[in-house]
């Protein structure tokens, strides 16, 4: 996600990033720092560059609200933020106008950190330790006029969709079921025991016992293929290394 209150700025930013990283999907730019807090909880991007200075909002505070969830770099024309930008979790700080070389440097330092992020998984040592996890064990549900307990040991996936989250499961005769709920992806995750839940999209959370096959396309993303179910899952680029134990 760019945030900048400039438009020229904004499309600039994004011009110098997919020269100097070409495979860079930029899901959302933002005018503020209030846009930027809603479109990340919208599309969970991985990295936000953020203005410092704009109205309403600043980066600084949009930061704050954003946290560990993305990689944070701050783009600004004065060099006094540095401190206040460092201390609200950026991975680095830009200085305008931004410098190709600079920028690469840039890049290089958060492909490094996405790089330990991913690191492959072993599913097969993952399927075959399968332990519950002392937390999460049940997600509530409005379904009409009912509240549904939906047991997370049925749950195939969660997909982020706009201000909600799908919850898709399987009931004890195995026919697939829905229902939207209001926590966000990134909180969900937080509670999933990560031996048995993993993201791999930005919207997509799965269970690894639901999926029957990863089928991998040419333009370096796959899909999920699930047991008992015929909707398939997207496997965005930056999370197709984990599948490689597969």
């Amino acid at each position: 996600m760019v945030a900048d209150d400039e438009p020229l700025l904004r499309q600039s930013l994004a011009n110098a990033l997919k020269a100097v990283w070409p495979t860079l999907d930029i899901v959302a730019f933002a005018r503020n720092g209030r846009e930027a807090v809603e479109s990340f909880e919208q599309h969970h991007p991985q990295i936000c560059f953020l203005d410092v200075h704009m109205p309403g909002m600043s980066g600084i505070e949009a930061a704050r609200h954003i946290g560990a969830g993305a990689h944070l770099v701050f783009v600004t024309a004065f060099d006094k933020y540095a401190l206040p930008a460092f201390d609200a979790g950026a991975v680095d700080y830009l200085l305008k106008p931004v410098e190709k070389a600079r920028l690469q440097a840039t890049v290089t330092r958060l492909q490094a950190r996405l790089t330990a992020q991913q690191a492959p998984l072993d599913l097969a040592a993952l399927l075959a330790n399968l332990q519950p996890k002392a937390g999460l064990r049940f997600i509530r549900a409005s379904i009409g006029s009912t509240i549904k307990l939906i047991a997370v040991d049925e749950i195939d996936y969660l997909r982020a969709d706009s201000k909600y989250t799908t919850v898709a499961w399987r009931d004890r005769s195995g026919k697939p079921c829905e229902a939207l709920i209001r926590s966000s992806l990134r909180d969900l995750l937080a509670e999933l025991d990560p031996q048995r839940f993993v993201q791999v999209h930005r919207a997509v959370i799965v269970q690894l016992c639901a999926i029957s096959h990863l089928q991998r396309h040419d333009n370096e993303t796959a899909s999920i293929h699930l047991h008992q179910r015929s909707e398939t899952l997207p496997v965005s680029r930056g999370f197709v290394a984990q599948f490689r134990q597969m």
